[in-house]
């Protein structure tokens, strides 16, 4: 395939060109901060794209197709695996979860016993979602999945994230605004801006040191609002 047209989005946003030209090495845990529109779903659908996920969520198995919005930047990356890698995987992406509940009710797993999702609380069922289908060696890709979460739930679920790498040959790569997910034990932080991409330590995130200042004087931030 011919290289992506730098003048054509989403190349056009700085991340992403910067992934085209020099690649992007990934670890064990991958986390991507930063604002709205500079890439970050971008990227990490990408990814999951590359590694042959649905782009509308699920695992390499799922064939849910709604409304196509997903970019062609997955189709410019290649993935290199390492020896004895895992093919496994899934990609929980919050903005399409609705639908995703509602193609596997109309096709349940061959496992059964999983919940009706439509059932539960937006919160309840991605953590149930995780529960059933985060398990053993594979590729577990999060796009903002804190969304549905309170902040007891964004706990649980970094627990779990923890204990799939903790269990050894998982990759997870998670994108999220969220200063509690974004810690990560041992993730690689990636922010994400008009920069392009570049590691930081969680500490000096501007998503941890914004939150620090709205909840030591929120009315500092809540007078410029009326």
């Amino acid at each position: 395939m011919d290289p992506m047209p730098r003048d054509k989005w989403p190349a056009t946003l700085p991340a992403v060109r910067q992934l085209l030209d020099d690649g992007l090495e990934l670890g064990p845990a991958t986390v991507f901060v930063g604002e709205n529109g500079v890439g970050k779903s971008t990227l990490v659908e990408a990814i999951a794209g590359a590694f042959g996920l649905s782009p509308e969520g699920g695992s390499t198995g799922a064939n849910l197709h709604t409304r196509p919005s997903e970019s062609e930047l997955w189709e410019h990356l290649s993935i290199a695996r390492a020896p004895g890698g895992a093919r496994r995987g899934f990609f929980l992406r919050a903005e399409t979860m609705h639908g995703f509940f509602t193609y596997l009710e109309q096709n349940p797993s061959s496992r059964g016993g999983e919940p009706v999702f439509h059932e539960l609380s937006h919160g309840e069922s991605f953590l149930e979602l995780i529960v059933q289908r985060f398990r053993g060696r594979g590729l577990w890709v999060l796009d903002e999945p804190e969304s549905a979460l309170s902040f007891s739930g964004s706990l649980a679920l970094l627990g779990a994230l923890q204990q799939l790498l903790a269990d050894g040959g998982s990759q997870v790569i998670l994108s999220t605004h969220s200063p509690v997910l974004a810690h990560l034990s041992g993730a690689r932080i990636l922010e994400v801006g008009e920069w392009g991409i570049r590691d930081c330590a969680w500490e000096d995130l501007d998503l941890v040191r914004n939150w620090r200042l709205f909840l030591d004087g929120p009315e500092r931030f809540l007078r410029h609002l009326a």
